[in-house]
């Protein structure tokens, strides 16, 4: 374990309302976060480090959280250095007391977005070992649920808090291979229904992001160009989301603006897969 490093303050002020996304022409609301305390777990690199600058963009104290040393100093250094205030802790999400432990260190957490996980590589089901399996749903499945326990005394002493689950389209659609990760994402989305439930009296929203591809790093490695030119020729929208896309999603979700939203399951994926009631 290593200990918190980072500051805390209210000094990632934005002198306008509004700041416009150069990228893609919209305005994007900024301090809809302001005043709150996010964690987010495995933000030491890709989705969990976009979500973690994105939050951080609209106002929240971020808590960096990583298996990764190097990575989680990154990510609060991007903070840090875009002008927002966090702290950052080192910690196995598998080992619950240590886990428990940093967040007491931290104190109050008003919006947990749980994103560690681990990747499927393409595995069939022949090819998945006890530790392969064991090491999927430890990490997804159990890091998920021990992390909401730990964040829940607070929330509850407050009544308010929101808890973002990170899922999967393959959680809704599956896959042809992948099933150890598309069975822990399913319980990730099943979490996300019964904890609604359970915790809407203390008006605490929990709900879940399923992203559909994402055009990552590791999406780039994992598929040929022709590979990804066909597997977006299956998109109605025709392209793989871009990781601030997500990122978006996770910020209204943690938002006042979703007050009325919990128990659900949103998937950015242009369309792949959609469902309904």
């Amino acid at each position: 374990m290593v200990g918190l490093v980072g500051k805390k303050g209210n000094t990632f002020l934005h002198k306008l309302e509004f700041s416009e996304s150069w990228k893609n022409g919209d305005f994007i609301q900024m301090n809809t976060l302001k005043g709150k305390t996010a964690l987010i777990t495995g933000s030491g690199a890709g989705m969990g480090r976009s979500h973690a600058l994105e939050l951080a963009r609209r106002g929240a104290f971020i808590v960096v959280h990583d298996l990764n040393l190097e990575g989680a100093d990154e990510t609060l250094e991007l903070i840090n250095n875009a002008g927002g205030n966090g702290v950052r802790f080192v910690s196995d999400i598998r080992d619950v007391e240590d886990f428990k432990s940093n967040v007491n260190r931290v104190g109050a957490v008003d919006i947990l977005v749980n994103n560690a996980g681990v990747g499927g590589k393409g595995l069939m089901i022949e090819e998945i070992d006890t530790d392969i399996y064991n090491e999927m749903f430890e990490v997804h499945v159990r890091g998920s649920f021990f992390a909401t326990q730990a964040v829940l005394p607070h929330m509850k002493k407050v009544k308010s808090g929101k808890i973002i689950n990170i899922s999967s389209i393959f959680a809704m659609g599956g896959h042809n291979c992948l099933s150890h990760y598309a069975g822990a994402k399913s319980a990730i989305s099943g979490f996300t229904k019964s904890w609604a439930k359970e915790l809407a009296p203390w008006k605490i929203n929990v709900n879940a992001v399923a992203p559909g591809y994402i055009r990552t790093n590791m999406t780039k490695n994992s598929l040929t160009k022709d590979a990804a030119k066909k597997r977006e020729e299956l998109i109605p929208l025709g392209r793989f989301c871009e990781p601030f896309e997500i990122s978006y999603a996770v910020a209204w979700l943690a938002s006042h603006e979703s007050e009325m939203m919990t128990g659900q399951v949103i998937s950015p994926n242009g369309g792949e897969v959609i469902i309904g009631y």
